[in-house]
């Protein structure tokens, strides 16, 4: 039977499948990350390989692991495995799509009205005591009916948070990859016209780094930028440049780059900012559901067979 490396402890009881099909399971303990040369090491001798998006799956580590025949990632995203090494050797790779969409369009809506209604500086006002009556010109926000969201990426995710925006009355507008099949309005006339921009899109070479200077420069004075997508699609040190000068109203973000950012990163001290712990899919229904997937195909691909969610 097969020898199976995972790389974090997983929620539920998805691992018990793979004991049940008689696989040895070689689990990591530790609740920070293996280090690239731990994850080297531990996967030298394995078959299977279940990954997070924290663990990179390099050209070097496949090379080192003659035995691999399938990784799968408990994630959407696969930009942390070298897919090309992986194509070269035949190794299979899995993802988890579509499971945690509804999770992720919830907390973008959570962090969009933290931001527009600037809770966590309210929260912060009782609990420091600076909050001693009720001011009608007190931690005024931005209202979403008849506001207008900018959606840029048109995927799953893109799409149901468009569906919960309407629901606040909110004017939706999108924006795709130019060819694709939703390219929707082109991006600077959705920046021109956005109240709110969220980002949606994969991280790939063309959206690294997407919302930079000339990107922020034309946002509204007085709008929100949202990231729930991937950290490296946003300029952090530009980000951080346009909340000091005024150039947008504020940002809101769960995911960073680097996860997570150091206490003394220069874009920590950017005022009208809220940065939450890339808690997309932290539902205890999407997480248990990501790692039966995940389970699923790595099964798959040590039985011989295409994986459920195969990535190309």
């Amino acid at each position: 039977m097969a020898h199976c490396f995972i790389t974090r402890e997983l929620p539920g009881n998805s691992l018990d499948r793979l004991r049940a099909a008689g696989h040895t399971v070689d689990q990591w303990e530790p609740s920070e990350p293996p280090s690239a040369e731990d994850l080297k090491a531990r996967t030298e001798s394995a078959d299977g390989l279940l990954c997070l998006l924290t663990d990179q799956v390099t050209a070097e580590l496949v090379d080192s692991s003659p035995r691999l025949t399938v990784v799968s990632t408990m994630a959407v995203g696969v930009d942390h495995i070298d897919l090309v090494a992986c194509a070269q050797h035949g190794i299979a790779v899995g993802n988890t799509p579509g499971v945690l969409t509804d999770a992720t369009a919830d907390l973008t809506m959570a962090l969009l009205l933290a931001l527009a209604r600037r809770i966590p500086e309210g929260v912060e006002a009782v609990r420091n005591g600076s909050w001693t009556t009720w001011d009608p010109s007190g931690l005024l926000g931005m209202e979403l009916r008849d506001r207008t969201l900018g959606i840029v990426g048109g995927g799953r995710i893109g799409k149901a948070v468009a569906q919960r925006a309407e629901g606040f009355g909110m004017k939706v507008l999108m924006s795709g990859r130019a060819g694709g099949p939703n390219p929707g309005l082109p991006l600077v006339e959705l920046l021109k016209q956005a109240d709110i921009v969220s980002l949606h899109c994969p991280l790939t070479p063309e959206t690294e780094h997407l919302v930079n200077r000339e990107f922020l420069g034309q946002m509204q004075n007085h709008a929100l930028l949202i990231n729930t997508s991937r950290g490296r699609v946003v300029d952090q040190v530009a980000l951080a440049n346009a909340l000091h000068d005024g150039q947008i109203g504020g940002a809101g973000l769960d995911v960073t780059d680097p996860e997570p950012l150091p206490a003394d990163d220069p874009l920590l001290a950017a005022p009208n900012l809220v940065v939450i712990p890339h808690l997309g899919s932290a539902t205890v229904r999407t997480r248990e559901a990501m790692a039966e997937i995940a389970v699923a195909n790595l099964l798959a691909g040590l039985e011989g067979h295409k994986l459920p969610h195969q990535v190309t």
